[in-house]
């Protein structure tokens, strides 16, 4: 059983045990059964889950601020007299390899305003990444790599 399925049940018998299943019991419990099975490492895939769920929070996080962020980046220049916009196509190298983590890359980029994923090269070392905002190709480039693509690697390698 995998420790995310183990995590489940745990915390809906903590819930039950509490004499009422509703989401702030279910809630407590994951969070009390997360940690005691990151303080059981011996059970198998226990070490691994308990190290990847706090890295997917900090990519739903990171995503969530990003999503913000060029929210109002977005909404600024359409309501401005003189919008700033400066649209343009960059190729970003990637470090990504697999179908899951260029996925992933591709549908957070293309979710957060004002970029839009393109296309992948066919040798998959490429993305082509549209932005309305091409002021200096290197830094979008270093920002889509410091960004998302770093916190997918830390996740899912």
């Amino acid at each position: 059983m995998s420790a995310f399925l183990l995590n489940i049940l745990m915390s809906m018998v903590w819930a039950v045990l509490m004499g009422e299943v509703n989401l702030e019991n279910l809630g407590f419990g994951f969070l009390l059964c997360f940690a005691v099975l990151a303080w059981l490492r011996p059970i198998p895939g226990a070490e691994k889950y308990t190290s990847r769920l706090p890295r997917a929070i900090f990519l739903i996080g990171y995503f969530l601020w990003e999503l913000l962020l060029s929210s109002v980046r977005v909404a600024r220049d359409v309501l401005s007299p003189r919008p700033k916009i400066k649209p343009g196509i960059i190729g970003v190298p990637l470090d990504v390899e697999t179908d899951a983590e260029i996925t992933l890359l591709a549908c957070l980029i293309t979710l957060t305003p004002g970029t839009l994923t393109l296309d992948v090269s066919d040798d998959r070392k490429t993305l082509y990444v549209h932005s309305m905002w091409v002021t200096d190709p290197e830094e979008l480039r270093r920002e889509i790599k410091d960004g998302f693509e770093r916190r997918i690697l830390e996740l899912l390698r």
